[in-house]
């Protein structure tokens, strides 16, 4: 059962359209029923993926698809992509009125370090710059990490075979065993289908295509799962190659050629790569500012300040050389190279 909380009469009738269209289309768990103030939902056996397994050949191309399905959505929702800056610019606000000695003095150096970017002028050139990148406005997860992935029990549907079927070597059972192993990706895939659930659309809106697989990529390389201070682990090495990140969007435009709503979009894998590496970019300013709100204001025990300042100091070096097209464009501004994987 899900509850609304202090959500206003609007924003629960719209999240009750989205959670209705993504049930339908077994994105997320069924819808059961709705009633003032909340809604009944189903409940998933299922575990969250790891972050190592993002890297996972068959789980990635099934998550590809799924995004793709969801960005195929037409949801009755403002359909402008405003939700990218409008957040970029609500958190923005609390970052400008942080008094940097009302933070505890172990964390003082690192938060100064941070609030003495120009966010400002940073916000306003990363504003015009992803223009560049031409990507198109579609119905958007915004936060498609590991934990927001569940993977349900499996379930076998083996039947009986012969007990000499595994061992015999006659010319029929090596043509059956050859042929089994040949349609083994294909029936993993389709099972990881079944399997894969996508949950936690709070961040769910209208916004830019390259956004979504931007974000995406960049999850492979932090891990949430650290039990000690941080509570994270960096693994610039797990970022997607450009094989990996290729085999990622080729599965997401096979689904993406099947929809309509999709189809009309400049389609290509050079076009979507390079959405991707723009929107790197909008990915780290957002949750840049995100965690500078959090660590400001949060009572969660998690390592915010630790978490920036690796975004902004020792991260570019690391994930700068997965880019090819910022050679030029990387020098513009102190927090573009700051900020850049």
């Amino acid at each position: 059962m899900h509850t609304n909380g202090d959500n206003d009469s609007q924003t629960t009738i719209t999240e009750s359209v989205i959670f209705m269209l993504l049930s339908e289309r077994n994105l997320g768990p069924k819808l059961y029923g709705i009633f003032p103030g909340g809604r009944l939902e189903e409940y998933i056996s299922a575990r969250a993926l790891t972050c190592s397994e993002l890297c996972d050949s068959d789980l990635s191309a099934v998550i590809a698809r799924k995004l793709a399905n969801v960005h195929s959505l037409n949801v009755p929702i403002n359909k402008e992509p405003i939700w990218l800056f409008k957040t970029i610019y609500t958190w923005l606000e609390t970052v400008r009125k942080i008094n940097i000695d009302s933070i505890s003095s172990d964390k003082r150096p690192l938060a100064s370090n941070l609030l003495s970017f120009d966010f400002d002028t940073e916000v306003a050139w990363l504003k015009h710059f992803l223009r560049k990148a031409n990507s198109p406005s579609v119905f958007c997860h915004n936060d498609l990490q590991e934990g927001n992935i569940l993977l349900t029990e499996y379930k076998s549907n083996t039947s009986s075979t012969s007990p000499n079927a595994s061992t015999s070597s006659s010319p029929a059972s090596k043509k059956y065993r050859k042929a089994q192993s040949a349609n083994s990706q294909s029936n993993s895939i389709k099972e990881l289908n079944d399997r894969v659930v996508l949950i936690d659309f709070e961040y769910c809106a209208y916004n830019y295509r390259g956004f979504d697989i931007a974000n995406h990529f960049c999850e492979w390389a932090l891990d949430y799962s650290n039990p000690e201070y941080p509570h994270f682990y960096v693994r610039s090495e797990d970022y997607p190659n450009e094989e990996q990140r290729r085999h990622f969007i080729r599965n997401y435009l096979q689904w993406a050629s099947t929809s309509g709503n999709l189809s009309k979009y400049q389609n290509t894998e050079e076009q979507l790569l390079k959405e991707a590496e723009y929107f790197t970019l909008a990915s780290h300013m957002l949750w840049t500012l995100w965690s500078i709100n959090n660590a400001y204001s949060s009572q969660i025990v998690f390592g915010y300040w630790v978490c920036l300042n690796l975004f902004l100091t020792h991260f570019q070096l690391e994930f700068l050389p997965h880019f090819s097209f910022f050679d030029r464009e990387k020098m513009r501004t102190s927090l573009g190279r700051a900020y850049l994987f």
